[in-house]
């Protein structure tokens, strides 16, 4: 009788908004993925010679699962949090022995005519042991970089084992998690550090024909990028205006130096230039800090040195680190090359598909970029570009609206947790969704290398859906638990 009970209030305090947007978007992913695979055959989208037929066993399988993280107590989530992550980790490490290579990448565990990967569950594993290390007592990542770095180390690990299945795109998405350390009290220095890398990558690379003081036209830029920075970062975070200011007008006075060298026909070489003025510039802010005991100042002064460090970083790591077909991905992406029939075909062919549905789509299976096949892989990672040509800028616009909707959805959940436990599972969960989603309709569109990030619930793979399923139904119980707390 008390377990009826419990499981009635149970189910009685589920966000069941949530539950709908999932049902709608997964049973969506089923059709988008019969229109992708279509071959003419009529064949019935519940056949299991399809595609689609697939996807609905996995989605049924999946619809079962959630109900059964649902009976599951809350309190053991929490109660085994690290031992479920020891158990994904491990397995994690016995993929990369066992696991065969599909297209060169270990990730996939095959039992017989079904494969799984061990990284998709990874993901909920993290964000419980990540949700358990926060609910220590005493424990916070605001001015404590020990606990920082303990957080940090524990997505890193699956980073780290998933790059050596040769997964790097999955492995990336670990990296959003860096968007809950920031909700809990991680300085926001950190953030702006990580989006000043991306810049200094994208802008080195991207300008690289025209040279300029004796360097690339794009390394002239960051360091242009890096004064400016260390300006800003000593007017606003500093808040040593005068400072700022004089460093200013010293960068300014010596550029017209420079200038007027070189219509004399004096060249200077550039790294020396950059190099030493920010040094000087650099020294002058010690000296300022000795004598007005203006300790940040040293975090502008580490930042412009570890932003050059980085410059010289990105010619030999996208040399020596990446592979040829992803640094051929990013340049397309970049626009520095063309390959519409190579490395950048999938690409090419989607942004026509999507394109050619104009505002209201073609109709359901009269894509025919689609049905015609011109885009590979269309029922994984390219899911989108169907609902763009079948359903046009409106299906698109729904499509984008439901993830949006959704993320509010998961945010509105985290913040309502009573427990740092339950708050910041939620936000690991969100942070997982918007990576997905960002990075996904990133590739799709062109604006994003392609790194293999399905789109949730639509993309064709029942680890992708049953890892989201996960994802979201413990969430789902961790929130109607929050009101249990008085019976507990």
């Amino acid at each position: 009788m008390e377990l009826r009970s419990t499981n009635q209030s149970t189910f009685g305090n589920i966000d069941w908004v949530t539950v709908i947007i999932y049902t709608i978007m997964v049973f969506s992913g089923v059709v988008c993925i019969y229109t992708a695979s279509y071959d003419f055959d009529g064949a019935s989208i519940f056949s299991f010679d399809e595609f689609s037929g697939k996807q609905m066993l996995w989605a049924g399988l999946s619809f079962v699962l959630g109900m059964f993280l649902l009976l599951i107590d809350a309190r053991l989530y929490e109660t085994y949090a690290y031992p479920i992550y020891a158990g994904i980790i491990l397995l994690l490490i016995i993929t990369i022995f066992i696991a065969p290579d599909v297209k060169g990448s270990h990730s996939w565990l095959v039992f017989g005519p079904v494969s799984l990967q061990p990284a998709e569950f990874a993901k909920f594993a993290t964000a419980l042991a990540l949700g358990k290390m926060f609910s220590t007592y005493g424990f916070s990542i605001k001015n404590n970089v020990g606990n920082l770095f303990k957080a940090m180390l524990l997505f890193m690990m699956p980073i780290v084992i998933i790059i050596m299945q040769n997964e790097t795109g999955s492995a990336l998405v670990y990296l959003s998690l860096f968007l809950m350390l920031y909700r809990e009290g991680m300085s926001g220095l950190i953030l702006f550090s990580a989006l000043c890398a991306v810049t200094y990558f994208v802008v080195a690379l991207k300008f690289t024909e025209t040279m300029v003081m004796g360097i690339p036209s794009g390394e002239f830029a960051v360091f242009i990028l890096i004064m400016v920075i260390m300006v800003g970062l000593i007017w606003v975070y500093c808040k040593q205006h005068s400072l700022a200011r004089n460093i200013a007008l010293g960068y300014m006075a010596s550029g017209i130096i420079v200038f007027i060298l070189w219509l004399f026909d004096i060249s200077i070489n550039g790294y020396i230039y950059f190099i030493s003025i920010i040094s000087l510039a650099s020294i002058y802010c010690f000296l300022h800090m000795l004598r007005t005991h203006a300790s940040r100042l040293i975090t502008a002064i580490v930042f412009a040195f570890l932003s050059i460090g980085f410059l010289f970083s990105v010619n030999y790591a996208f040399q020596h680190v990446l592979q040829d077909h992803q640094r051929n991905r990013i340049l397309i992406t970049l626009g520095t090359i063309e390959d519409p029939q190579g490395v950048g075909y999938n690409v090419n062919q989607s942004i026509i598909a999507i394109g050619s549905g104009g505002f209201a789509g073609k109709g359901f299976l009269n894509g025919t970029q689609t049905k015609l096949k011109y885009v590979p892989e269309q029922h994984t990672d390219f899911i989108f570009c169907t609902i763009g040509e079948e359903y046009g800028f409106i299906g698109s616009t729904l499509t984008l609206l439901l993830f949006l909707i959704l993320i509010l959805r998961i945010i509105t959940i985290a913040e309502r947790q009573p427990t740092a436990f339950g708050r910041v599972y939620a936000y690991c969960v969100a942070s997982y969704f918007i990576i997905h989603f960002v990075i996904n309709i990133g590739m799709v569109i062109g604006i994003c290398p392609v790194i293999g990030i399905p789109l949730p619930f639509f993309s064709y793979g029942g680890s992708s859906l049953w890892g989201f399923t996960f994802l979201l139904f413990i969430l789902l119980r961790i929130d109607a638990s929050r009101r249990e707390h008085h019976s507990y």
